[in-house]
């Protein structure tokens, strides 16, 4: 279908990270799932390729480009089927916190490296007790003179086995609940910051996710990004881009399963005809792409409002868990297609499958997410009788 917020200049990107992902990633995919984690080199050329941050302005080694880009990237990544590495991560969640409240000083020093490719970036929020609720995190940052001693361990943190730069979500005022929160940055190359567990997952295998331990480690204070305290607000004002990601990958997915399993079934052949000639096919085909269509139009409406700084946090929860909820109905359905083929981890509908489902629980569970377009429901009411 004709995509009007797409120019032709995002097309001609389109085409070239296609390629990228067919040279430099694809190939190596059952070699990058079983050692959990892309090479680094792949960094260093989607880097050289401005891939990377490509949001950040160009005096800091980005290519100031609008958000239609990273959402390019990310739906050619989803159609790929490669589940890393993580560049969003890196570049589309991590990385604009730095832009936005990093001082002078962070933002040449880091935003060129993370650009090139030299450096990775992570961000940890998760620990092991304290998932969507932030509030409830235990690691700590005491000042001590004129440097920060942080105390703490978090799990579950993408790009964390590979990363350079961690932006670590922490409590500076323990007492002070969600306003004793702050963001501080932590090189990993700091003696008492150690990683536990390369994880093993589910799915999203090659998607580097790590253990990270901080015992004692000292940062400079001027290694705080931004104001002290304010770190919660900071992660709030970024969630609904971080959660629209999310809904943009899971809608790329949708689309290339129905898209495959149509063509399996076209050519699979049982008791004398195709697959696809069976109405119980066609009729499930027809339903999934219907929804994913429904879905697609969605989609771009917010991907319109996020190029005029207008997604508000709501619609971004509702896009996230509507587009990640038929995420796993889309892959599901397909599989049930395959029959047996579709439970070989060598198909690509059963990768698809076990990538699915963090879907609708990472950026905040689906729960969540229905939560606060429930505690919304006042105004969302009210918007459509005036």
């Amino acid at each position: 279908m004709a995509r009007p917020i797409f120019r032709e200049e995002h097309q001609t990107f389109r085409d070239s990270v296609r390629r990228f992902y067919a040279e430099h990633v694809t190939p190596h995919r059952d070699r990058f799932e079983e050692q959990g984690y892309v090479d680094r080199g792949v960094w260093r050329k989607a880097g050289e390729l401005g891939f990377l941050c490509m949001a950040i302005p160009e005096a800091y080694g980005g290519a100031g480009a609008d958000r239609l880009y990273p959402a390019v990237m990310l739906e050619e990544q989803g159609r790929a089927g490669d589940s890393g590495p993580g560049f969003w991560v890196h570049s589309d969640i991590a990385a604009p916190y730095i832009l936005a409240y990093g001082t002078e000083a962070q933002k040449r020093q880091w935003l060129p490296r993370l650009a090139s490719g030299e450096a990775i970036l992570g961000i940890a929020m998760s620990e092991p007790g304290a998932g969507s609720d932030l509030q409830a995190i235990r690691t700590t940052a005491v000042r001590d003179g004129g440097d920060f001693v942080i105390n703490g361990s978090k799990t579950f943190i993408s790009n964390g086995w590979n990363a350079d730069l961690i932006i670590l979500v922490c409590k500076t005022a323990p007492a002070a609940g969600a306003k004793g929160i702050s963001l501080v940055l932590v090189e990993t190359d700091r003696p008492g910051f150690r990683r536990g567990k390369l994880l093993k997952k589910l799915g999203l295998r090659a998607q580097d996710t790590a253990e990270l331990y901080f015992d004692d480690l000292r940062v400079p204070a001027d290694n705080l990004l931004g104001e002290e305290g304010k770190g919660f607000g900071y992660l709030m004002k970024e969630l609904a881009w971080e959660r629209m990601q999310m809904a943009i990958l899971g809608l790329a997915v949708c689309e290339k399963a129905i898209d495959d399993a149509h063509a399996y079934a076209t050519d699979r052949r049982v008791f004398g005809k195709a697959v696809a000639d069976f109405q119980v096919t066609q009729f499930r085909l027809a339903e999934l792409a219907t929804e994913t269509k429904v879905g697609r139009v969605f989609v771009d409406h917010c991907l319109a409002l996020v190029t005029c700084d207008e997604l508000d946090p709501v619609t971004a929860a509702m896009a996230k868990y509507w587009c990640t909820d038929l995420q796993g109905r889309v892959v599901d359905g397909c599989l049930q297609l395959y029959g047996g083929y579709g439970f070989v981890w060598d198909t690509p509908i059963a990768r698809a499958y076990a990538d699915a489902r963090v879907q609708r629980i990472a950026g905040g569970t689906n729960e969540i997410m229905k939560q606060i377009v429930a505690r919304a429901l006042p105004d969302i009411i009210a918007k459509t009788r005036s």
